[in-house]
């Protein structure tokens, strides 16, 4: 242990240093990243389910949803998340109080996520065998239980797909909204690291986000492999 100490102490002096910041800016990434799985993963597969089904081949079609949802998904995906951060700033104030720190940070992180994950809920959706729609619709199953009993069981797999794609996808956003000070592994890489030049601390918390990355991908694999035996 005291060679592993010497180590990281001589190599790595800064990191060494900020050693139990890392472990509060750990708390702050997963913290905005539960926040977002919660809120921006439920927002997110609603919205997904809904323009699924209103499109022109879905159980419930309508033209008038579908192409607002659709607008709304496409033109919130085209604006770059550090452009959405600033855009925000109003509302987020509103919302939480305070424009800076992991909470608020949060708050563009979800709106974010939410038409992100929504196209991808769509995709995995449209994935489901037609047939077996059709069946279900045959059969005279409801809406509602074609939505529950076929799509969300059927495509299980592929929406653990594309959700284990999301969260990456929202660390990578915890990690960019560091440069305006949201707090957590982001605000460690740039503020104390790269803007001090102090690249062993850029180093140690690419590490750290790269464990988080692993670690959500395993968990993925795992309930993959599981639904699908």
């Amino acid at each position: 242990m005291d060679v592993i100490n010497n180590f990281i102490q001589e190599y790595l002096p800064y990191a060494w240093e900020l050693r139990d910041k890392f472990g509060e800016a750990i708390w702050e990434t997963l913290y905005m990243l539960g926040l977002t799985i919660v809120f921006g993963g439920l927002l997110g597969l609603l919205l997904g389910i809904v323009i699924t089904v209103s499109g022109p081949n879905g159980i419930l079609p309508n033209k008038v949803i579908y192409g607002a949802l659709d607008s709304f998904i496409n033109i919130f995906r085209s604006i770059p998340f550090i452009i959405l951060l600033a855009l925000l700033v109003p509302f987020t104030r509103i919302l939480v109080g305070v424009s800076i720190g992991a909470t608020a940070a949060s708050v563009p992180i979800i709106i974010s996520t939410i038409p992100f994950f929504a196209r991808q809920v769509e995709i995995a959706l449209l994935e489901v065998d037609p047939g077996v729609v059709e069946a279900a619709q045959a059969m005279g199953s409801s809406p509602l239980g074609i939505i529950f009993r076929v799509y969300l069981r059927e495509g299980l797999p592929a929406l653990l797909r594309v959700s284990a794609s999301t969260v990456i996808n929202i660390i990578s956003l915890t990690a960019m909204a560091g440069a305006v000070g949201a707090g957590g592994l982001g605000t460690m890489a740039i503020a104390r690291g790269y803007q001090r030049s102090r690249m062993d601390v850029v180093l140690v918390s690419t590490f750290f986000i790269l464990v988080i990355v692993f670690i959500s991908q395993r968990i993925f694999n795992w309930l993959i492999r599981r639904v699908q035996h």
